[in-house]
């Protein structure tokens, strides 16, 4: 499988468990409906595990371009692999937010809550401050990448060789995601990922989802770059601590 593969179907299964649990816990007449924060929060861990144990061995299992953008920053992964990385996740984020829509197609259209159904493609805030919610998003990506980076320190010795989350094993981020979500994800919805969001709210934006309202564009900026900046950041001081 080429990295490429790897990183479009390890996005796309992220997508789907994780906003498959948003779908099923908001959406009217699931089996799920009503389940709570702790279910969206467990199966999002779960789903990250999946995407990684995919994709791990094929491309080091970034699934997210603020990771991508962190690695490359920090010298641990080629500047030149970072648009093929990135265009494959956003189409792996729009395929999985597809099939989470054919999915529960028939709960869409029982639910007359406009919110409820942006809310199963992509992330909102709780209480709308710019500020307050850019940061939210530069933290939770923050504390992602900089203990990512010491989850794989050992493991990072070639920026030819794909490097992620993959090259130690899913299961310390799914731990660390499912820590954020609990601790920090209440105010935004924790994206931590670019396309996390941004490809679902395309997706919602084009499917002809019934009575759906409005994709909230005006708020899409925020989780996109609050994660590159957090990432960044963590990017940085990971390589001055450790010159």
């Amino acid at each position: 499988m080429t990295p490429f593969l790897a990183e479009f179907l390890g996005t796309a299964l992220l997508i789907l468990l994780g906003n498959g649990v948003v779908a099923n816990v908001v959406l009217n007449k699931t089996k799920g409906n009503g389940g709570g924060w702790i279910v969206i929060t467990t199966a999002w861990a779960l789903a990250v595990f999946v995407g990684v144990v995919v994709a791990g061995p094929y491309s080091g299992a970034h699934l997210n371009p603020a990771v991508t953008i962190a690695l490359a920053i920090a010298g641990k992964f080629e500047w030149a692999m970072v648009p093929s990385y990135m265009l494959a996740q956003l189409l792996g984020a729009m395929t999985g937010a597809l099939v989470v829509w054919l999915k529960y197609i028939d709960h869409f259209k029982v639910t007359d809550d406009k919110g409820l159904k942006l809310a199963a493609f992509s992330t909102g805030p709780a209480i709308k401050n710019t500020t307050a919610n850019l940061f939210s998003e530069i933290i939770g990506s923050f504390v992602l990448l900089f203990v990512i980076f010491y989850i794989t320190s050992a493991e990072i010795t070639d920026t030819k060789t794909p490097v992620g989350l993959g090259s130690i094993g899913a299961i310390p981020v799914m731990f660390l995601v499912w820590a954020i979500g609990l601790s920090l994800g209440g105010t935004t919805g924790y994206a931590i990922n670019p396309v996390r969001d941004l490809g679902p709210r395309i997706m919602h934006a084009i499917l002809p989802v019934w009575d759906k309202g409005s994709s909230d564009w005006s708020y899409s900026w925020i989780p996109v770059l609050g994660p590159i900046i957090g990432a960044s950041l963590a990017a940085v001081l990971y390589n001055v601590l450790n010159q």
